[in-house]
């Protein structure tokens, strides 16, 4: 039983190989080449004394690079249930070569459990070499950067990989299971998954640990720090706050000092028509404004030190996901009409 699945998924075993092989050249030449450069630019601040400048040169250098390669792996559990998930049952049912299997001593349940177990396996290991050779080629810039838990980076490095796939391609099946047509369930298998994708990262992964809470005090130098200011609905808020060491999860809307919402027409005032007082920061005039009216901002942050906590609670989250669908799967075959 599990030569003859191997044989059926030989193809897409095969193409998956050559993509993988295809990948980690590229990952070991775009890593070897962050190594070197990585050692250029130490070299160079070590005469200068200026190493914080050249670091950071070199995460400007490849940040752009890695974040589209991580893009491009985050893809990978899509393909994954689309191609290799989707076509294993829903093929089988629309041709009706199941009932030759179902015909023998083999039972359904077996049958799907040893079909499915096989293609899971592969792209468990497919999704561990991609994510172990990005986070290789990567690790130089990772550790200067400090954004791991970064949404696409997050996602397409260490362990979480592994358990999307395992998920993509059981969801990808039950959903073939349930169609019995190839293309429907392709698209449909395609399109949950990147569902979930999306809801992981923004829904549940920062309620995995409680978070760590700060109130910091805006005055005009903290205000500048901001990478924008703008309104959420009517909501004035302040954007691209940072927590040094940490990944930041929630911030709230500019609050006053009893903890109310700043009204918005103060918040517009300051934004197109504060008094002039000659400041020279990020927001000119607008910081200083604002500044005069007591706010702060509730702050929610994980430290970077829980990566490997929140990477292996994920993942577990990814095989529980995984599990429960493959035991729908395993309830409904046993419904299906032959």
């Amino acid at each position: 039983m599990i030569w003859m699945s191997w044989r059926q998924f030989r193809a897409q075993a095969l193409a998956g190989a050559l993509v993988l092989g295809a990948l980690a050249a590229y990952l070991v030449i775009t890593g070897l080449d962050i190594r070197d450069a990585h050692a250029g630019y130490l070299a160079q601040c070590r005469a200068t004394g200026d190493c914080a400048a050249a670091l950071a040169r070199l995460v400007g250098d490849y940040r752009t690079r890695l974040l589209l390669l991580a893009g491009v792996l985050g893809l990978v559990p899509v393909l994954i249930g689309m191609f290799w998930g989707a076509p294993l049952i829903a093929r089988e049912l629309e041709a009706g070569t199941h009932r030759l299997a179902w015909n023998q001593s083999v039972t359904r349940r077996r049958w799907l459990a040893v079909r499915l177990g096989t293609v899971v396996l592969a792209a468990m290991l497919v999704a561990a070499c991609a994510s172990a050779l990005l986070s290789w080629a990567a690790a130089p810039v990772d550790a200067i950067a400090g954004d791991r838990f970064g949404t696409v980076n997050f996602g397409a490095r260490a362990l979480s990989p592994i358990g999307q796939a395992a998920f993509a391609t059981v969801l990808g099946a039950a959903v073939g299971l349930l169609l019995r047509r190839t293309l429907p369930a392709m698209a449909l298998s395609g399109l949950l998954v990147l569902v979930a994708l999306f809801v992981m990262p923004n829904a549940i992964r920062p309620h995995l640990m409680p978070s760590h809470h700060e109130t910091r005090p805006l005055t005009a130098e903290a205000i500048d720090r901001a990478h924008g200011l703008g309104t959420l609905g009517s909501a004035p808020v302040l954007q691209g706050i940072e927590v040094e060491g940490a990944w930041v999860t929630s911030v709230s809307e500019l609050l006053t000092a009893d903890g109310r919402p700043l009204d918005p027409k103060i918040f517009d005032d300051c934004l197109m028509r504060a008094p002039k007082t000659g400041a020279t920061g990020t927001f000119g005039d607008s910081s200083p404004c604002l500044a005069a009216h007591d706010l702060h901002l509730d702050i929610a942050y994980q430290p970077n030190d829980r990566f490997w906590a929140f990477q292996w609670l994920e993942t577990a989250l990814w095989l529980a996901l995984t599990a429960l669908v493959f035991a729908m799967a395993l309830w409904r075959i046993r419904r299906t009409a032959r």
